[in-house]
């Protein structure tokens, strides 16, 4: 069934009500447009533009993947200080499709760029003129097949036609619906801070259910802001707030050659000049843009494909944070152990297991285990007390958190992911049937 704003809004299927999301609104200097441009067999919103009038700052993350979708490479080409608009479509990845990929998105460029340039000449005093190097792409769907330029080109000026130039949660909705391709949910989520004196929003939307461990799936995340902040700034912002969000989260090891998180500054909040990563007035921007990411990303995981469980697992007292992150990213995409937790089984060899095939060095001797509050594992032997039934009791939780001390050193990771479920296996199976 296609996916837009009416029918989720009347869908009981998961008695989901648009009053559970939280309520953005409008940031200045952004404006929003989805349409249908019948990328889908059902009708639903499959095309959204982000158009910042006064061009915006910005800086990205992009997928580590040796194989990258033409968009991802089209973004990468562009070397401008500001984009004017982000254009993202579904049901296709735009990946392996060589040349006609990559000269579709500049065919569109080159439209959007013009079309935009004439809307500055009807809305502005002072019009600015787009180029296509202006112009960002996001892409999501199906690797392999042929990219449907004629389709997105068609719907050019609907697109432009519908930019709102005020925002509200609904407009929000709609457009985290636009991006969505097997995803359950929309994924919206917000905060916000001040930098000195100056209130200013962060606003994000993001998609992603499967393909999903990002190694900055498939995962798609934007942020936007009306703080001031220069490129070099907001980069090194998201670099750092990526590692413990968006690259702290699995669904199935798979990292997709799609993924990118974009991050936008309007500047309309006209907060004081921001000169370095280190000054002590970004320290509450820091704080609220990590807020955001993780609430995004952990959405990311609770949607994953066909999930009934959201499990946090957390490594702590390792020797480095690297080795923490191996081992929980170990056990997350082990097949045996997303099994066992879909069958609400407290199968904790599974866990022993993956702990020991991370590669990281391991004192049996100090090694612990918990579910939840109860404790599996002590001091590298099956606690005297483990009591299985409670066990199996606790993994009836929708949420399961596994605890692991390493009891090596004072480095922590955590990672977020799901289980397993048939319905994984019947999503992935007849994804494109």
């Amino acid at each position: 069934m296609g996916i837009n704003l009416s029918n989720f809004l009347n869908s009981k299927s998961q008695n989901l009500k648009l009053n559970h999301f939280q309520d953005l609104d409008h940031i200045d200097g952004l404006s929003i447009s989805a349409v249908c441009a019948d990328l889908y067999k059902t009708k639903r919103d499959d095309l959204v533009m982000f158009y910042f009038r006064d061009g915006a700052n910005f800086a990205s993350v992009y997928t580590k993947s040796r194989i990258k979708s033409e968009n991802i490479k089209w973004n990468l080409n562009q070397k401008t200080q500001k984009i004017f608009s982000l254009i993202i479509n579904t049901n296709n990845a735009n990946s392996f499709t060589g040349d006609q990929g990559y000269k579709s998105l500049q065919h569109i460029a080159e439209i959007v760029s013009k079309q935009l340039s004439d809307k500055q000449k009807e809305d502005e005093e002072d019009p600015i003129i787009i180029k296509p190097k202006n112009i960002i792409f996001g892409c999501t769907g199906t690797i392999g097949e042929k990219f449907p330029e004629e389709k997105i080109k068609f719907k050019i000026p609907d697109l432009i036609k519908n930019i709102k130039y005020t925002q509200n949660k609904y407009i929000w909705m709609k457009a985290a619906l636009g991006i969505m391709t097997t995803d359950t949910q929309p994924k919206i989520a917000m905060d916000e801070c001040k930098i000195g004196n100056v209130p200013v929003k962060i606003y994000g939307i993001a998609k992603g259910s499967g393909m999903i461990q990002p190694n900055m799936a498939t995962t798609l995340g934007y942020v936007f802001t009306d703080a001031e902040l220069s490129n070099d700034i907001l980069k090194k912002l998201l670099r750092k707030n990526i590692e413990n969000t968006f690259n702290a989260i699995s669904c199935d090891g798979d990292t997709s050659t799609n993924d990118m998180i974009t991050i936008f500054s309007t500047g309309k909040a006209k907060n004081s000049v921001i000169k370095s990563f280190t000054d002590k007035k970004l320290r509450l921007f820091d704080e609220s843009l990590n807020k955001v990411l993780l609430n995004l990303a952990k959405r990311v995981v609770a949607d994953g494909e066909g999930a009934s469980k959201f499990v946090t697992i957390k490594v702590t007292n390792s020797k480095t944070e690297m080795d923490a992150k191996k081992i929980a990213f170990s056990i997350a995409n082990s097949p045996l152990v997303k099994t066992a937790l879909a069958g609400e089984d407290p199968n904790w060899g599974r866990i022993i297991m993956a702990i020991g095939k991370s590669d990281v060095e391991i004192n049996l001797n100090k090694l612990s285990l918990k579910f939840g509050d109860l404790n599996i594992v002590s001091k590298g032997k099956i606690y005297n007390q483990y009591n299985e039934n409670e066990a199996a009791n606790y993994m009836k939780n929708k949420s399961i958190e596994i605890d692991v001390n390493i009891g090596s050193g004072n480095k922590n990771f955590t990672v977020y992911t799901m289980d397993f479920t048939k319905k994984y296996v019947e999503i992935n199976s007849d994804y494109r049937s």
